[in-house]
């Protein structure tokens, strides 16, 4: 190697060295460096971290959808040994179709396929809400039987909604192919009915073929409508009408509730509150029914549990029937008569002669009156006037009884005078008749009369509680005549049945017959004397236990109670100005001169003991 090669070599390694330290990395650039690097490396370890945790999670799947599966079927295997052919309708969601026309709105869920509730769309609560006769809360409507060993309750099973409309759908329960329980609702235009039929296809393939009768239970709490809860709780009850034969009603009173077992056939049964009613009717008839209902004391809500288990007819074939129907609407006498199944007759209207005077007397008087009045204070003002008006001979002639036997006591007292002894009681009242038949008084003709308005007064008792006409319709003072009218809220509760209020009219009420009372027996005189506490309770003792006992009652009962009272403390004062009890004592006396004629009667016994032999003694 010569001289020239050996420094080219040189002078190119101190150009490469010279290079080298003038391209040297800075030592922040070495630490960039090293941070990329370090990133790098932990987005590789995150990715494979991800990478492990996504097939972690793939396998946790597959282990979750194994388990679902075996779940499923072992729910599905659960269902099937609960329920058998109906396995498939023991799950759903829960939906709605509504059936409408002016006077409902009845809504039926696919659970169960029954009817969820109803609104009466012309009516309101006392608290002005819609008004509705039960809620699908409070409310069991279902077939209960067996099949195939299994006990079926089809309220708790979800039905298929099919065919429907605003007027009408079918709801179906499948127990497999071509195999189903069907209802079909109904709902008539302007009416109250609601027409309801179960058929059955196919159902005989998983029913027993020596089943006649199927249960169906039908349970619901019934809601508080009306302002007074105690007052409406005394009406509200459960009727039922026997199969081509008479109309029966439980007894509300009782606290514990009340029962019935019905071992014959039926027409019907309802559900009655004060003034509206739920009652499923058979076409033909129901096999037979039992029949209980409960009260409920401490619900704000509710006031009574309604149940029923009634036996409908069931057809072992291949396709069968049972045509029924409902009546969702008011207590109101012209529109339950008007469904000719004699709904009217759970209207508690009272009993034999009540019952005959409110049905065939007071009912039309009172609705052809609200023909032309529209204010129902005023209609009940007419018809005391018109009952008055009526009875003003009867209350007349009760008044003369009365006046007569008041003349006639110095002469009672010469009686009294002349028996003093008590075993002379006998010929004491003896001779008393005597007098009274020589002068041609009745003792008990002031008596008879007022039997005869009794009946009347007991009518309207029934009457007002129970009229519709009244509910919520305002007059004076008062917002609603059908229950009690308040002119003071009290913070406290009167014992003995008088409540936490003041009742205006019940107290007008008592007023009056306090006044009318006194009148009355001012005007007998003594002649109770020999009951001396029949005064004191008559007067005063009545009328406040009347105040006590009316205080929840309906303001127009009170308020009609208020007007009759003065209406007879009017015709007493009236009839006192025309009486002249000197006339009436002179007349008395001139039928002693007269001789006493012997009734028909009287003669014929006579006659009759002549035949046999008998003579009567002589008179000295």
């Amino acid at each position: 190697m010569d001289r020239n090669s050996i420094i080219g070599i040189i002078v190119i390694a101190g150009i490469l060295i010279l290079w080298t330290q003038l391209n040297k990395p800075s030592q922040e650039e070495i630490e960039a460096a090293k941070y990329k690097k370090d990133s790098l490396e932990q987005v590789r370890l995150q990715q494979l971290s991800q990478q492990k945790e996504i097939q972690a999670v793939q396998i946790q799947d597959e282990h979750i959808t194994v388990a679902v599966e075996e779940e499923d079927a072992s729910n599905k295997s659960q269902l099937i040994s609960m329920y058998g052919s109906f396995a498939a309708a023991a799950e759903g969601e829960q939906g709605y179709t509504v059936l409408e026309n002016e006077l409902l709105k009845v809504k039926i869920s696919n659970k169960g396929g029954r009817i969820y509730s109803v609104e009466l769309k012309n009516y309101k609560t006392y608290t002005q809400k819609p008004l509705v006769l039960f809620d699908g809360d409070s409310t069991i409507f279902g077939l209960n039987f067996f099949s195939e060993n299994r006990s079926i309750i089809t309220n708790d099973l979800f039905f298929v909604p099919v065919e429907k409309n605003s007027q009408s759908v079918k709801m179906r329960l499948y127990a497999g192919e071509n195999r189903y329980i069907e209802y079909v609702y109904t709902l008539n235009p302007e009416s109250y009915m609601v027409d309801f039929d179960i058929n059955f296809v196919g159902i005989n393939e998983v029913m027993s073929s020596n089943l006649s009768v199927i249960d169906l239970k039908w349970a619901m709490y019934s809601p508080q409508q009306e302002k007074g809860a105690k007052n409406e709780n005394m009406y509200t009850t459960m009727g039922y009408k026997y199969y081509q034969d008479e109309v029966n009603t439980l007894s509300s009173r009782g606290k514990d509730g009340g029962s019935e077992e019905l071992n014959t056939q039926l027409k019907w049964v309802s559900f009655q509150q004060q003034f509206f009613s739920s009652i499923l009717v058979a076409d033909n008839s129901f096999a037979n029914a039992v029949i209980e209902f409960k009260s409920i004391e401490e619900s704000e809500k509710y006031l009574k549990y309604f149940e029923s288990t009634i036996g409908i007819p069931f057809e072992y074939s291949p396709k069968s029937s049972v045509p029924m129907s409902f009546y969702f609407g008011p207590n109101h006498f012209k529109t339950l008569k008007k469904q000719g199944l004699e709904f009217e007759q759970i209207l508690p209207l009272g009993w034999g002669i009540f019952g005959w005077i409110n049905r065939f007397v007071i009912i039309p008087v009172f609705n052809y009156l609200g023909k032309f009045i529209s204010n129902y204070g005023l209609i009940i003002l007419l018809l005391t006037i018109i009952i008055k008006v009526v009875l003003f001979p009867l209350t007349y002639k009760s008044y003369l009884s009365t006046a007569k036997m008041r003349v006639l006591k110095p002469e009672i007292e010469e009686i009294n005078k002349k028996f003093p002894k008590k075993e002379d009681a006998m010929k004491k009242q003896q001779a008393t008749m005597a007098m009274y038949k020589k002068v041609g008084v009745n003792p008990m003709g002031g008596c008879l009369p007022m039997l005869v308005q009794m009946p009347i007064l007991f009518a309207m008792f029934r009457f007002f509680p129970t009229s519709i006409e009244l509910r919520q319709k305002a007059f004076l003072w008062a917002d609603d005549l059908s229950s009690y009218d308040s002119i003071l809220d009290l913070p406290f509760t009167v014992p003995f049945g008088y409540g936490d209020h003041v009742s205006l009219f019940t107290i007008l009420m008592a007023v009056a017959l306090v006044f009318s009372s006194r009148l009355n027996t001012g005007q007998m005189g003594d002649t109770n004397q020999q009951m001396p506490g029949m005064k004191f309770m008559m007067t005063y003792m009545m009328p406040v236990m009347l105040l006590f006992m009316f205080n929840r009652y309906s303001a127009g009962l009170s308020y009609y109670y208020f007007l009759s009272n003065v209406f007879t403390l009017g015709q007493t004062i009236f009839i006192r100005r025309f009486v002249d009890d000197d006339a009436i004592l002179k007349k008395l006396h001139e039928n002693k001169k007269k001789t006493v004629k012997k009734s028909k009667w009287q003669a014929r016994l006579e006659e009759a003991a002549k035949k046999k032999g008998y003579k009567p003694p002589k008179k000295k």
